[in-house]
């Protein structure tokens, strides 16, 4: 089925000058303003590095791997699409060249190919072309965004490149836009925003054979009526569709501005779509105004290991900002290096916090740090929250300390340990291979009625996302909850503990998941909605 038997638009977002300059969130942009005029729309990530998808890679490398409601770890942008879209994505939504190429290879290994040479052209191509177009029918999308990773130039985006001009080829001229995200620097020393970077970028898309039709310049300072029909002029484009993405204060604000700046009106009018209604954003605007004029403040210590890399805790950031404006609460994130964190500085480094958060992660570095912040917020009535490994390290810390099982660990850290009362799933003890094995995606769970997680989400059946190999031991279950930590959230096909509490703490809880995949602008998630008005109330209570 092709794109123009389902009527499906297609929007290409490609970069230049430097990376990093924001094409995700213009992308999301675009698209939330699309979506606010009636149209159904949706966003895909090319990435152009030769792993298969980012399970594997280090998030210092690559900032957080985020996970799908059907298993698919993905670029972190695909949550910036899920934020701003209130939609969700799946594994048709990010592709990287491995998945290209290992298709690809696959399909010769099997003699689809009838014994032709497979080359970049035609075969890497087509399946580029494919995996853009299957994204739109699969789901009937009226409009499909497709953001390519990397800066045009690179040499691993060039099939990228020659696969997007392939296709607006046989799409048709007025069923396809390619949007150019550029950098207008500003140079202090001669006082002038610099063209040049922009133009040399456009050039050499164009040498690739892709005309942009619409050029949006990021930029410190405003572009005047000059520069933009200059610009036009150089690079072949509508002086209407040069539009400026000054730097903002927050990624929320740049819907306001695109709209302002009119990219959806400019791009409906080149894909010959009728504009339905106006863009009005009311529920968004209100959401700025809360994040803007919060009436609270409050302090909350992000305890995790990859904190010198800001996007390797992305969607737990942005999950505080939602949760802020839910509670017309400024949340400050205090970010702890876990290996740092030791008995004789924890008060200096969380002394004063409104709550502690213990972040997911993998291996044994950091973790006596973060067993120390887990043991502080217990015992100090902190409100806690643990993400995934941040539930498992609220476990250990309880046998060793509160049960007195001294060497209570996982067997992901000691893997002779004589108590491990957290230990591999027996799914994954034969699993070799790393990359997609883990346990991933939505898994329904069922929650005791009167626990305080049942309280905070208003029900008793959720479904929330994983990514782990290791699980609460069920042998120690009635020793733990004779204690006072007990189990309230099992799945209860396969046992697995999903959220164990202490009911006696002001607001103590840690979950196998992740939350924070699931938060959104319009739906901010339960969980931290409820942890940031704990965190209010303990520090309205100290004062």
């Amino acid at each position: 089925m092709t794109a123009m038997e389902t009527n499906t638009k297609y929007i290409f977002v490609t970069g230049g000058v430097t990376s990093s300059l924001g094409k995700g969130i213009i992308a999301s942009s675009l698209a939330k303003l699309l979506q606010a005029s009636g149209y159904s729309v949706t966003i895909q990530k090319l990435d152009p590095y030769l792993n298969v998808d980012p399970g594997t890679l280090n998030p210092y490398e690559h900032g957080e791997c985020y996970v799908t409601e059907d298993g698919a770890e993905t670029d972190l942008d695909l949550g910036h699409y899920e934020r701003f879209l209130n939609i969700h994505t799946t594994q048709l939504n990010n592709v990287t060249t491995g998945r290209i190429y290992q298709s690809v290879i696959n399909k010769e290994r099997r003699g689809d190919y009838l014994g032709k040479t497979v080359q970049v052209v035609p075969h890497i191509t087509d399946e580029i072309k494919r995996c853009i177009q299957l994204v739109g029918t699969k789901h009937r999308f009226d409009v499909v965004i497709t953001e390519v990773g990397g800066t045009v130039g690179d040499i691993e985006s060039l099939p990228y490149i020659e696969a997007i001009r392939q296709l607006r080829y046989q799409l048709g001229s007025a069923n396809s836009v390619v949007i150019h995200l550029t950098l207008v620097p500003y140079l202090a020393a001669a006082g002038e925003l610099k063209t040049k970077p922009t133009q040399h970028s456009v050039k050499a898309l164009l040498e690739n054979g892709v005309q942009p039709d619409i050029l949006v310049l990021r930029t410190e300072k405003t572009l005047n009526s000059e520069i933009r029909k200059k610009v036009a002029l150089f690079c072949n484009v509508d002086s209407n569709a040069v539009i400026q993405s000054v730097d903002v204060n927050t990624i929320y604000d740049v819907p306001i501005k695109m709209s302002e700046e009119k990219l959806d009106r400019i791009t409906l009018h080149k894909l010959n779509l009728p504009q339905n209604k106006v863009a009005e954003l009311y529920q968004w605007k209100e959401f700025l105004n809360k994040v803007k004029n919060p009436r609270d403040e409050v302090t909350v210590a992000l305890v995790g290991k990859y904190t010198q890399l800001p996007d390797a805790y992305k969607s737990i950031s942005e999950s505080f900002v939602h949760a802020g404006a839910a509670n017309e609460c400024k949340v400050i994130v205090k970010t702890i290096n876990s290996e740092r964190l030791n008995k004789d500085n924890v008060n200096q480094f969380l002394g004063e916090v409104n709550g502690i958060l213990v972040a997911p992660g993998f291996g044994n570095r950091g973790i006596e740090g973060k067993i120390i912040a887990c043991k502080y917020a217990r015992e100090n009535k902190i409100p806690y929250l643990g993400l995934c490994l941040g539930m498992q390290i609220a476990v250990i810390e309880f046998a060793r300390n509160v049960l007195g099982i001294k060497d209570a660990t996982s067997t992901e850290f000691d893997p002779k340990t004589k108590n491990p009362v957290i230990d591999i799933m027996e799914e994954q003890k034969k699993i070799r291979d790393m990359g997609g094995t883990m346990r991933l995606g939505a898994y329904p769970c069922k929650l005791e009625k009167k626990s305080l997680a049942a309280n905070i989400y208003k029900q008793t059946k959720i479904s929330e996302r994983h990514r782990h190999r290791y699980e609460f031991n069920n042998i120690y279950m009635e020793q733990f909850a004779g204690a006072g930590m007990i189990a309230t959230g099992i799945n209860e096909i396969s046992g697995l503990v999903e959220i164990m509490e202490i009911p006696s703490h002001q607001w103590f809880v840690g979950v196998q998941f992740h939350p924070e995949y699931k938060s959104t602008v319009l739906n901010p998630h339960p969980l931290f909605v409820g942890f940031v008005k704990a965190a209010m109330e303990m520090k309205n209570e100290k004062h």
